[in-house]
């Protein structure tokens, strides 16, 4: 069969990866793509806004199956849009997915279904805003509604971070934002609870921790990810189950309630305060580095359980996953998460020796005349597995040490509350 993949990053490559590996698959595309995806699949060169070209494509390729990566088309209504070509397409429809389209869709969501969640007000404009920030207690999270490519997240520690954070909102930051919100501060300790789903059923995608910020100790900007481990120092049975039951089941009933079902990865961001869960945020789809940090644990055929979602019988599939710890460093190019150069090559890269258990992972990276460039701000992922979380870090680092490329930059305390 054919697969498509739509999506350039490194969860992408990781997708393409982990799907190769099926003796069902004799082909698979990717939309558009990166130079790692070039080696394993057909990089397909097309606007991911021109829905009618992609229908086109995947039609006069007879593409069996597609698989979308990122929240933005997903958002958009990809998926409907195909379906109405009866396309089989793995994610959540439009609807479903406001989950992460808007985050106030959301919070309203957990009031209507007593779903754990931090305080939160909604404001229209900067001057509501910033009167209501004048009497508040610090610290305090301020989000843009809209979609901000993991970005639109702001801690502020006092009022005047916090005017700031306002500004930049409203001000266009992460494209036309009509409302803001600004939540209570929740001190715990975060963690990322996958899920896969068929409409009727769902079963466990595993868990990982996610390190979001750009400077160690997890301090300095936001950013899509800088790394991540795979499974999180949280989780036991009993959050597990508080979990489903308090946050991901009464979240489908909601969905269910307003005349829609959940198809597609569903990733659950939570702080884990006192070993009581409380949602942060919903994405629609695989997070990225954590998806790259958990398909290599994988043993069942991930090609068998996105055709067993888009058939409704996930229910008959058994997941089973390798007794493993993985490590995900993300390497960047310099000056991300703000402006970086593009179209720096990344020399030393073929020379790299992949052993087993170990992956790199492209992201912002493009190949030209056998060389490979950095076009992104987070270009490369390297991912090793292994019995315990310090030998993973070391093959990681003795990695990208080899690599030694000049113009990126890497965290090098990715783990460090797993690894003594």
């Amino acid at each position: 069969m054919k697969i498509g993949i739509i999506g350039s990053g490194g969860r992408e490559h990781a997708i393409c990866s982990s799907l190769k590996n099926s003796n069902k698959i004799n082909k698979l595309f990717c939309f558009p793509g990166n130079a790692g995806t070039e080696e394993i699949a057909e990089n397909i060169n097309i606007d991911l806004n021109d829905f009618e070209s992609i229908k086109n494509f995947i039609i006069n390729k007879k593409i069996d199956l597609v698989v979308v990566g990122p929240e933005q088309p997903l958002v958009d209504g990809l998926v409907d849009y195909l379906e109405k070509f009866k396309i089989k397409v793995f994610g959540p429809n439009k609807l479903a997915s406001q989950l992460e389209g808007s985050k106030i869709f959301t919070k309203k969501l957990c009031e209507k279904y007593n779903i754990p969640t931090a305080k939160f007000g909604i404001f229209q404009n900067k001057k509501d805003a910033k009167t209501f920030l004048k009497n508040s207690n610090f610290p305090t999270v301020i989000k843009a509604d809209n979609l901000a490519a993991g970005k639109g997240v702001y801690i502020c520690n006092d009022e005047i971070e916090s005017n700031i954070a306002v500004d930049e909102i409203f001000n266009g930051k992460f494209g036309d934002t009509k409302n803001l919100l600004i939540e209570e501060f929740l001190k715990g300790e975060e963690m990322s609870f996958f899920t896969i789903h068929d409409g009727k059923t769902f079963k466990n995608f595993e868990t990982a921790q996610d390190h979001k910020r750009v400077l160690e100790g997890d301090k300095g900007k936001n950013t899509g990810g800088m790394g991540a481990y795979s499974p999180s120092r949280l989780i036991n049975e009993k959050l597990k189950n508080k979990i489903i039951n308090k946050i991901i089941k009464p979240t489908l009933k909601g969905l269910n309630h307003i005349g829609t079902e959940y198809k597609g990865f569903l990733y659950t961001g939570l702080m884990i305060v006192n070993n009581e869960p409380y949602l942060i945020e919903y994405n629609v789809r695989m997070g990225d580095p954590e998806c790259q940090t958990i398909l290599p644990k994988l043993k069942t055929s991930l090609s068998d359980i996105i055709l067993a979602c888009c058939e409704k019988k996930l229910n008959k599939i058994n997941i089973e996953w390798l007794n493993k710890k993985s490590l995900c460093v993300v390497l960047c190019s310099k000056g991300y998460p703000d402006a970086y150069k593009k179209n720096e090559e990344i020399q030393n890269l073929s020379k790299i020796r992949i052993e087993e258990n170990e992956f790199i992972f492209h992201a912002g990276t493009k190949k030209k005349n056998k060389k490979f460039y950095a076009v992104g701000g987070r270009v490369l992922n390297f991912v090793s597995i292994s019995d315990d979380f310090s030998s993973a870090k070391e093959k990681v680092v003795s990695k990208l040490e080899k690599l030694n490329w000049n113009s990126g930059f890497y965290r090098k305390d990715i783990g460090y509350k797993v690894i003594k």
